[in-house]
């Protein structure tokens, strides 16, 4: 996997509440088109929800290139059939490296294992990288399927056959 390990990870272990801060540290930053201050980042992790990142209902992942933590991802369970990527990073000096890549394909993986057929992500027009990478990777603009004040735009896209009746 090109020096890429992606596994399954506690949403509280030291590593991936770190990955947590840098996310939301970047993408409030990109918002803000300022620097976040430590207290927005506290607050705007709190209450976000990751505790449902657990099986049966999510799957937080972690990715290291070599030993070091360099990307975190989760799926979160919507219904019986669809599942939410949510909180998709790759710490900048891991970036070009195919683990976005590699972390999109472990994270579907995760859905599938818990029972998803379909993929669904909401994310803003400003992050064009992240938007890239789901079109690259099969993704497709779909009509809103929640609303809020960070989402702009949703994608779509089928993970397996439906389940048997």
């Amino acid at each position: 996997m090109n020096g890429w390990t992606i596994a399954p990870e506690a949403y509280d272990s030291p590593d991936a509440v770190a990955l947590r801060r840098d996310y939301y540290d970047e993408v409030a930053s990109r918002y803000w088109k300022r620097p976040a201050t430590c207290e927005e980042i506290d607050e705007g992790l709190t209450g976000d929800g990751v505790e449902r990142l657990v099986p049966p209902t999510g799957q937080f992942l972690v990715g290291r290139r070599g030993a070091e933590p360099a990307a975190c991802g989760g799926v979160l369970m919507l219904d019986g059939e669809r599942a939410e990527l949510t909180r998709v990073f790759v710490r900048p000096a891991f970036r070009g490296a195919r683990g976005a890549a590699l972390l999109l394909d472990a994270l579907e993986a995760a859905a599938l294992g818990l029972g998803a057929r379909r993929m669904v992500l909401n994310t803003r027009l400003d992050l064009i990288e992240a938007r890239r990478l789901y079109v690259r990777h099969g993704y497709a603009e779909i009509p809103a399927y929640c609303s809020g004040p960070y989402m702009d735009i949703w994608y779509g896209k089928e993970l397996g056959p439906p389940k048997a009746a």
